[in-house]
């Protein structure tokens, strides 16, 4: 089983930046795929950016593209999100999801990720 914890969640001005991390463990050698979604219920998450390890693929939601970042330590299984130029719209539960395997066509749709974090809040007024 694999364990996700968010952390870097906050309060921040619009314009500003804040940087989401995800940890996995438990059995997190087989995680080869990293996601990160928004949303405050779980069925209107919206996928916003995703990375497979094995060849560094990374795609964002045209919602953050330009905005956001995600990074990978691969040896840590820890993935950095750095978002920035913040807007209030972006206010959300952010979370974080874990695969062992992916296409990258599918990397933001939800079915994708058996493994779930619990959430750690942005708000930006």
């Amino acid at each position: 089983h694999v364990q996700l914890v968010e952390s870097g969640g906050g309060s921040v001005q619009a314009g500003g930046s804040l940087t989401l991390s995800c940890a996995a463990s438990g059995y997190s050698t087989i995680v080869n795929c990293m996601g990160w979604y928004r949303g405050t219920r779980e069925e209107e998450r919206e996928g916003i950016a995703g990375i497979r390890s094995g060849d560094g693929g990374i795609y964002y939601a045209d919602s953050v593209k330009g905005r956001f970042t995600l990074s990978l330590d691969n040896a840590e299984k820890t993935t950095y999100l750095q978002m920035s130029s913040l807007k209030p719209e972006d206010t959300a539960t952010y979370y974080c999801a874990a695969a062992e395997h992916c296409f990258l066509s599918k990397i933001l749709e939800t079915t994708t990720y058996p493994y779930w974090g619990q959430g750690t809040q942005v708000t930006v007024s």
